[in-house]
């Protein structure tokens, strides 16, 4: 895309695209909006930088509705204020999520329950067994005996099954959420994406996806067995002996009470870990991509201690965190020990007077704390995966919202020929940098060339955008054969249009698997018609492997005109009736830009094609041409849908 237009940080407030813009970490990790931006050239660090309010943000949505990809539906909980206090998305979106996860770990609750049951069987067993030796007359030991060890590799055989389930259920709740942060993703587009940092995004799908499989696989069981299950045990105390049942509740109250408070910590501490996290990544992506430029200006010292320094910011916040985590065991251990010594006391006591009843009882209850205080142990280790994945899921939460999904929907067009009609639209990036275009109005008929002329910021881009449908205009209409751009889904639209850019993306993998990126059910004919009419056979015969020949990532292994002739095979492969050209020579050399520009017109014929060019030799591209300055268009060679022609 050409960088002149006026879309610096797009769908961001200015704040965010100014270097200078600061706030202070701890701002940013109590609001917990924070976007990490890129390190540019030059290798100035950004700061990770909040968020305007003004840009639109929500969480993965519910069920209920679909996000205007038509993909996997995403929503979540506003920021909204109740009772004066602002509540964190990630906090709703995460309550949200914890309640479509509860469906899931029914097996795994169901299991803990029954495992909890067992236990109280078995310390009954041990207790008739231990009770008997101790000079009670207890008849039949060995029933009991053998029954304990029959209990004992049952509850083996079920821990082993909720430890299954529970895996299977973060594996499918991550599985659900990689696929709707994607499809969140591409709903939003690469406009509203740019002011992220690709590193950013990544984590987000990646690493903040995976940090949450603790909060599915284990917090969500745990949060309602660390409830049932001691409910259970204490309804087996209570008829031996109420005041060991009111004692254990006692002790059982302090420690959700403890890990209240710990949490606090725990939520900063995360945050702060992944700000640093976030902080690392990008600044290694950046050096990596930046190496050749960091080598030839001596900077290779001096990077590599600035990625120490980094790396050394992530280790102590981590270390943080873990920290707060053994702050809480301790205190529950702390509970579980008092408890235990307390009942203990209280029935050596009474076994000494002679008032404790039979002994089993008194060894049925103390072998029962510890099975009291499990659940509510685990309990206490999943709460550090709740407050670790309140810490990722604020970024997932920041994700700006995609365009609304419009209520008429076309899924089908005429593919034959398509005329693209600009109705008085006017386009916004940034409210303080004035528009990127303004009430443009032309038209293209089927089949007809224009090249988009003007210089840098004139809007010839943020054309190119609207009608590849990555951004919508501000106002105004734009229509593809009368029907609106808006209206149509992004399948669509997509199946009309082709695309050639100033620099391909060409992804690691064989050249042959590259050009079939733009149709893959293409058949072996259609490939290498494509190859011909692109001239990839020229220098594909000269490498080792030809058309299977690997080529690394952004098409290393190939020069910049061999990388554009398979981006040029792609739009033949594609066979659209809207080609959009957008700066597709402004790299090359005269020679190699007469050769493309050669391929372009045949891959231009019977199609609707718009070129977008400050060269003097695209501008002398067989067709029409669209003048614009400003963002506003200063002629343009065919009547409006007014009858009018621009002067």
């Amino acid at each position: 895309m050409e960088r002149g237009d006026k879309k610096p940080n797009a769908g961001f407030p200015p704040h965010a695209a100014n270097p200078l813009f600061k706030r202070s970490e701890r701002e940013l990790v109590r609001s917990g909006r924070y976007v990490c931006h890129g390190h540019k050239a030059g290798f100035k660090e950004l700061p990770c930088q909040r968020q305007s309010r003004e840009v639109k943000k929500r969480p993965i949505m519910r069920d209920k509705t679909r996000s205007s990809s038509g993909s996997a539906p995403m929503t979540g909980a506003s920021s909204a204020r109740a009772g004066g206090r602002r509540h964190s998305p990630a906090r709703g979106w995460l309550k949200e999520q914890g309640g479509l996860a509860r469906r899931n770990a029914r097996h795994v609750i169901l299991l803990g329950l029954t495992g909890t049951t067992l236990a109280v069987g078995q310390a009954w067993c041990l207790a008739a067994v231990f009770g008997g030796t101790l000079g009670q007359a207890m008849v039949g030991g060995l029933p009991y005996a053998m029954a304990f060890l029959g209990i004992a590799a049952i509850r083996a055989f079920l821990g082993a099954m909720t430890e299954r389930y529970a895996a299977a259920a973060g594996a499918a709740a991550r599985r659900r959420l990689r696929d709707q942060v994607m499809a969140r993703l591409l709903a939003i587009g690469p406009s509203l994406l740019r002011g992220y940092h690709s590193a950013e995004l990544a984590a987000i799908a990646v690493d903040r996806i995976e940090a949450l499989d603790g909060f599915f696989s284990r917090w969500v069981p745990a949060a309602s067995l660390a409830i049932l299950s001691p409910a259970l045990i204490l309804l087996a105390i209570l008829p031996l002996d109420w005041r060991a049942a009111l004692a254990l509740l006692a002790a059982g109250l302090l420690v959700p009470f403890g890990m209240a408070l710990s949490g606090i910590g725990a939520a900063v501490a995360s945050r702060r870990q992944f700000v640093a996290m976030s902080r690392l990544q990008a600044r290694f992506l950046d050096r990596v991509r930046g190496i050749a430029t960091i080598v030839l200006s001596g900077r290779t010292e001096d990077e590599a201690i600035a990625l120490g320094r980094a790396a050394d910011e992530l280790r102590r916040r981590t270390m943080r965190v873990l920290r707060v985590a053994f702050l809480s065991s301790a205190v529950l251990d702390l509970a579980m020990a008092a408890a235990l010594v307390g009942l203990a006391l209280h029935y050596g006591q009474a076994i000494l007077s002679g008032q404790a009843g039979h002994p089993a009882r008194a060894l049925f209850v103390l072998l029962l704390v510890p099975e009291f205080f499990a659940p509510l142990r685990v309990f206490s280790l999943a709460y550090q995966d709740k407050m670790h994945a309140t810490g990722a899921a604020e970024a997932i939460a920041a994700l700006p919202e995609p365009p609304e999904k419009p209520v008429l929907q076309v899924r089908t067009i005429e593919a034959r020929g398509v005329t693209v009609t600009f109705d008085h639209v006017s386009l916004v990036w940034d409210e303080t940098r004035g528009p990127a275009l303004h009430d443009v109005s032309f038209r293209i008929p089927a089949g007809e060339t224009v090249v988009l002329a003007g210089p840098s910021g004139s809007g010839k881009s943020s054309i190119m955008e609207v009608l590849l449908g990555f951004t919508r205009p501000t106002s105004g209409r734009v229509a593809l054969n009368g029907m609106d751009i808006t209206d149509i889904v992004p399948a669509a639209l997509s199946r009309l249009t082709a695309w050639v850019g100033q620099k391909p993306m060409l992804f690691a993998g064989t050249i042959r698997d590259n050009i079939l990126f733009a149709r893959p059910e293409a058949s072996e004919q259609d490939l290498l018609d494509a190859i011909r009419h692109a001239h990839v056979d020229d220098f594909a015969r000269a490498l080792p492997d030809g058309l299977e020949t690997m080529i690394g990532e952004g098409g290393y292994g190939l020069s910049g005109g061999q990388a554009q002739r398979v981006a040029i095979a792609r739009a033949y492969l594609r066979n659209a009736p809207l080609l959009l050209l957008d700066e597709p020579t402004s790299h090359l050399d005269p020679v190699t830009e007469a050769d493309i520009l050669d391929s372009l017109k045949r891959l231009a014929v019977g199609r609707t094609v718009l070129l977008a060019s400050h060269s003097a030799a695209a501008h002398a591209f067989p067709g029409h041409r669209i003048d614009l300055r400003d963002g506003s268009v200063v002629s343009a060679p065919f009547p409006t849908m007014y009858g009018k022609v621009m002067a």
